[in-house]
Formats: C-alpha cells, structure tokens, sequence
C-alpha cells in the first residue's frame, strides 16, 4: 500500500474521583470538566468500547483513535511507543490512576506500553497536543490518561478467562463495593502466550507472561474530608529478540516490577467552593535484562519518581474557576551492567495556575501559566490557552487552543558515563490547534474536525560527531483530525476516525532536513460497527488502515502501509453469563510496524465473562 488518501464524511485520574460520563473529562485542566469547558482535542474510550472491542493490548484501542501512531518491537509484550500527532514516543505523558509513570530510567523517559494491557482498565482518555501547563514535563505530543474502574454501589464483580492462538491464555476478575464511610475495589489479571517470533523470518516463538493487580480504598470521613488510596503493579516476563544489529532468533529474556502507589487527601470547604487536594505518588520500574535464562541479571535499570502534589481549586461564582497548584518530584536512575555502575537523581520543584472563566453563555475560556524549576538546567516557563464557544447549549462547539510543552532531558541523557551531556536544555514545543464538534439529530450524529500544527525546538538526539547526546533537532508537525460517531437506530453503532501527520525534520544543516520522522505515517483511517441483535447476539468488526512511512531519519528504509480487519461477537446466556470470540487480522495481512520485526497473522480468541 503505497498511498493512502482517505476522508470520512458520514474518576478523575488527576482528582480524588474519577469520571465516568462521556460528557465529562479530567485530563485537560487536571479536574473535573465538561466537554463543552474545553477547547482541546480529546478523545474518550469508555468501558463499553474497551469490553465490545474485547482488545487485550492497551494499544491496540488507541491505534484506533485520532492522531495516534505506535510501532512494537515484535510480539505482545514487546517494548511498544505510542506517538501522539507526530511526536516522538518520549513526548508522550502517561497516567495510571493519577500517577505520572513515565520511566526516569529510560533513555528518554519515555513510557513502554507493551506490557500494559487492558485487565481492569475501565476508561482511557487522550489529550493531543502539548498541556506543559497541567501536566509539566512531557507533555508535548499530549497525554494518555488510564483509569481503573471506581468502586460499585452495594456490591459488584466480574470476572473473564479467554483462550486462543499461540496457546494464549488471559484472565481477569475485579470485585468492588461500599459500606458507611468506606468504598473500595480490588482487581488481577492474568496473560500468558507462547507469542510469535518478534525477529522476521524468525523460527523461535518469543513469549510473555504478565500479571497486573490494583486496588483503590476512600474514606469519606465527612462531606468535605476524604481519603484516597490507589495501588497498581505490573509484572511481566518477556522473551524477546536480540537487537544488538539486525533482529535475530536469541535467547534473551527480560523482567519487570512496575508498581504505582497514590496516597491523597482530599478538603472542601466554603460549601464547596473551595477544594484542596494534597496528595503523594510513586513509580518504580525495574527492569532486568538476561541474555541466558535461570542466571542472574547481565545488565539493568531502576527508576523511581517520588512526587509531592497540592491542588486548590476556588470557584467564587459559578461563572469562574480559579486553579493553583505546586508540585516537586524527585526522579531516580540507577543501572548496573557491562562492568560499571550508574546513579543519578535530580529535584524538580514546580508551579502553576490556570484560570476558566465563562464571561458569555456558551463560551468558556481556560487560560494558564507554568514554572518548574529543574536542579540541574534551571527554569522552564509555560504558557496556555483554549476556548471552547457553542452558540446553540452545546450542539455546535468551536474549540480553539494554543499550548506550551516542555521536556527536561532524562536522567539517562544527562548522566550516563558514555555519552551523557550535563549540558542539555530542555525540548521546547508550542502546538496550535482549531476545530469544531457537531451533535445532530439529538446525538444520533456526531462530526469532530481539528487541524493543528505543532513546532519543537531543541529536541535532544544523539550526536555522532561528539558521541554524546545534544540539543540537535528542530521538528514540525501538522494535519487534520476528523472522527464521527452514529447511531442510526439504537442497536447499530458506527464511530469512525481519520487523521492527516505530516511530521517533518526542521533542523537546518541536517542531512535529514525535510525528511519525514520515522514511524510516523502520514494517513490512518479505523471504522468500527456494532450490531446488537434483537435475540441477544452482538456482533461487531473494526477496520484499520495505515499509510506507508519510513523506519529511519534518512527515509531509506520503507514500512509499507497495511489494512486490519477485526470481527468479534458476544452472546450472553442467562442474567449473569456471557461467551465472546474475535478473529484478529482476518486478512492475515503481513505488515510491520518496526523494522526486522513481526506481526501477528490471523488469530482467533474465545471466553467467556461473568458479572455479578
């Protein structure tokens, strides 16, 4: 597939709750808003989506939203980068429950969503274009915000175990409830696969084994003090491929412990008016490398993030929001290996304030600023602003947004003892973006168009001249994002997205100045329809088309683009019972998404599901 041109016509995670209405979002200022107070690009994937798409990869929802690319390193498990609107995979922020999880030990700090899958996850929200403002460091590309679910009412649980191709079996179960002050909620998960060769034209199947647990606990001692507590690990066992040159059948196999804590306290006060969040986070990730199995580790990587946050919110009248926050965290990097022994760490010490005002009916204004403090750099100021206007209570909106992104160099690139640069400044971006959103026939229709553009400067890459890492790179990104979702007669839904990246390199001098980023294609379609049938039967299919982009900053290695086409059906029997399939790449399409590395063929899942 060489050219692909395609239009489509036709909880709080930062706060102590999380959202569960569509109409509601939280990533975009850090609390609680409705859509219609927001003028940037968001995309929402709700629990119904994440349970009739019956997806096990986290990626493989998001690859069907606007704006997102990704690329894995062969089977499920594999080191996987989701990029957002042509950012590199490092500018893209994660969230866990509240919880920033980017890895300081990483070389870019970026997050590795292979061995994040889809277990108790009940709500995804992605933010695209640059919120330094909100979200500090990172976020460039935007934010990936996952949610686990809230607490039921009473009680609730369910439960599924599937089994299919490559002898892979998943299995999950949550169980949550109240009584008196108290609401809680505890939930595992269970994957293992033999997987496929992640080498092309590899013969040695590359497995996985991952187990996931959270849990959540609030205390509402009153109705204005509250306590929330939120716990979330990740373990997985990889087989994997060497990429020490070319990709090649080896041995090698590497661990992980990703635990995720969240202790916060929550304050109202002045009838609500007044709203005060202190809270403290933590990430560790370890990671340990074998190039021989049931030996000890050759080589490894330990990075932590101890975080300390407040957040007031006042709101004098209903017309206004006022935000102001301080954050400080405190990144840790230590590796071992290969002879030698790395440790480093850094402070950050961070504030903010944002302003969301409603000076008309129907427009709403958010407006903010932004200063972190780096130990080692220095300063960082951040500016931004969106508006979002609807003429008609919401069934027309004009969203407008301008934002500032920042990127403090990771601890690897600063320190390591081979090729680190205590010198670098931090990548800069500034992103723009307009669009509007259209409701029709009481929301049986909605249409979303933005077209953005995005310029970053002082992007870190490696330096072959000095061997080290330095400022080098200056990139744009620009395109169109359009997406619509139908629904004709209340048992068919159709959503469908499309979006336009051309992601280039700006860097003036460069032998690769005007090239493409690698990775990055230029166009990607998905549409999905659901069908549930009058006797029970769902049945449903998702078709995902990916445009040609190139592997290298040269553009002389070529990944060809490539069509999906997903099927699933459920049934349910009796009240509390469900049996579910799917048939993956019905096609058996053979494509890539990094170069020297495999995709799945066509493949087939079964389960079943119980809720109580």
């Amino acid at each position: 597939m060489k050219t692909l041109g395609l239009s489509i016509v036709a909880v709080l995670a930062a706060t102590p709750a999380l959202a569960q209405d569509d109409n509601i979002v939280v990533t975009a200022a850090g609390i609680e808003q409705p859509r219609d107070e927001v003028g940037q690009a968001i995309t929402v994937i709700d629990a119904k989506t994440i349970e009739t798409r019956q997806a096990v990869d986290v990626v493989d929802l998001l690859a069907t939203t606007p704006g997102v690319r990704f690329n894995r390193n062969g089977s499920v498990g594999s080191v996987t980068g989701v990029s957002l609107r042509g950012a590199e995979t490092t500018q893209t922020l994660v969230l866990i429950d509240g919880v920033k999880v980017n890895d300081p030990s990483g070389i870019g700090d970026g997050y590795d969503f292979g061995p994040l899958l889809t277990a108790n996850v009940r709500r995804i929200e992605v933010l695209r274009g640059s919120n330094s403002v909100v979200h500090g460091s990172q976020a460039i590309g935007g934010v990936v915000n996952i949610m686990t679910g809230v607490p039921a009412q009473g009680f609730g649980a369910n439960a599924s175990v599937e089994y299919g191709y490559s002898d892979t079996w998943s299995a999950k179960a949550d169980v949550s409830g109240s009584s008196g002050i108290a609401s809680g909620g505890v939930g595992a998960a269970y994957f293992r696969t033999d997987g496929i060769s992640s080498a092309a034209g590899g013969t040695e199947r590359d497995g996985t084994k991952n187990i996931a647990t959270n849990a959540r606990l609030k205390l509402a001692f009153s109705d204005a003090l509250s306590l929330d507590l939120r716990g979330y690990y990740i373990h997985a066992d990889l087989d994997y491929d060497s990429f020490f040159g070319a990709p090649a059948d080896s041995s090698d196999v590497s661990k992980l412990d990703q635990y995720v804590g969240y202790a916060g306290l929550n304050l109202s006060l002045m009838d609500g008016r007044l709203t005060q969040r202190a809270a403290v986070t933590w990430l560790r990730n370890d990671r340990d490398y074998y190039f021989v199995p049931a030996t000890d580790p050759d080589y490894g990587y330990k990075g932590t993030n101890l975080r300390f946050e407040y957040e007031g919110v006042y709101a004098p009248v209903d017309a206004a929001k006022f935000i102001l926050g301080y954050e400080h965290e405190r990144p840790d990097y230590d590796f071992f290996g290969f002879g030698s022994t790395d440790s480093a760490r850094i402070n950050i010490d961070s504030v903010y304030g944002l302003a969301i005002v409603k000076p008309l009916e129907g427009l709403a204004v958010t407006g903010g600023v932004r200063h972190d403090d780096h130990s080692q750099f220095g300063g960082a100021t951040t500016f931004g602003a969106n508006a979002n206007y609807s003429p008609n209570a919401g069934a027309t909106n004009v969203r407008l947004s301008y934002g500032e992104g920042f990127k403090a160099p990771s601890l690897y690139q600063l320190y390591d003892s081979f090729s680190g640069n205590a010198a670098l400044r931090p990548e800069r971006s500034k992103s723009y973006d307009v669009g509007f959103d259209q409701r029709l026939d009481d929301g049986r229709a909605t249409l979303s168009l933005t077209a953005f553009r995005r310029d970053t400067r002082n992007q870190i890459n490696y330096d072959n001249a000095t061997f080290t890492y330095g400022n080098l790179d200056r990139t744009r990104a620009k395109g169109v994002e359009a997406s619509v979702a139908l629904k004709p007669v209340e048992a068919l839904t159709v959503t469908g997205s499309y979006s336009y990246i051309d992601a280039r390199d700006r860097s003036r001098g460069s032998a690769n100045f005007g090239n493409r980023l690698a990775r990055r294609a230029v166009n990607q379609v998905s549409v999905s329809a659901d069908y549930d049938w009058s006797f029970g039967l769902s049945t449903g299919a998702t078709v995902t088309m990916v445009g040609d982009s190139f592997d290298n900053a040269a553009n002389t290695r070529r990944l060809d683009g490539y069509a999906l086409v997903g099927v699933r059906a459920s049934l349910p029997i009796g009240e509390h019972l469900e049996i579910y399939g799917r048939i993956d790449n019905l096609t058996d399409e053979a494509y890539a998404t990094a170069y020297g590395y495999s995709t799945y063929g066509r493949s087939a899942y079964g389960g079943v599901r119980v809720r109580f």
